[in-house]
């Protein structure tokens, strides 16, 4: 696995490096493929310290955020919940190894929207949005760890968002 380590408003030091690579490296174990890059960019925001983890798999994009006071703690966290994400969503992409599914999904959906006293847009993504079905939206969603997912519909070719629900569910709503 390679790994690409980068700070922002931080000098990444050999010993943060090491650490950040021991620590990552261990999900090595579960990709077949040599060619997985993980990025790591690591923010420094006040007294606290970001450890933003994004890997694109052939198939899905796995994605854990971690903030700390602690640095090595928030290397450590986010290594820890990456690992959960694929143990947890493992039956899930089991069942989607056997179906015929899109090659692989390029894309990765977030928002980052800092509060001012003028609300603007102060970041855009392109979203390519590649046709898969709920089922394989959920898993998307549970792999980057988010709370909403837009995508593709392919069986009604319409532009969907689901959605985690309080209690646990999933809610998704349908375009014309």
């Amino acid at each position: 696995m390679n790994i690409n380590i980068r700070g922002s408003k931080i000098e990444i030091t050999d010993a943060i490096k090491s650490y950040i690579e021991e620590k990552i490296g261990r999900l090595e174990k579960y990709f077949d493929s040599d060619s997985i890059t993980a990025t790591v960019v690591v923010k420094v925001s006040g007294i606290n310290q970001t450890v933003e983890v994004t890997i694109p798999a052939k198939k899905m994009i796995l994605r854990a955020e971690v903030s700390s006071k602690d640095l090595y703690d928030a290397i450590d966290t986010v290594s820890d919940k990456l690992e959960r994400q694929i143990r947890k969503n493992k039956t899930r992409m089991r069942k989607r190894k056997n179906k015929d599914i899109v090659e692989e999904f390029n894309f990765e959906f977030e928002v980052e929207l800092e509060e001012d006293a003028s609300s603007k847009i102060v970041k855009r993504k392109i979203v390519d949005m590649k046709p898969m079905d709920e089922e394989e939206a959920i898993l998307q969603m549970e792999l980057i760890d988010h709370d909403f997912f837009v995508f593709k519909n392919s069986k009604t070719n319409e532009i969907n968002i689901i959605y985690k629900r309080k209690d646990g569910d999933y809610g998704i709503i349908e375009t014309k």
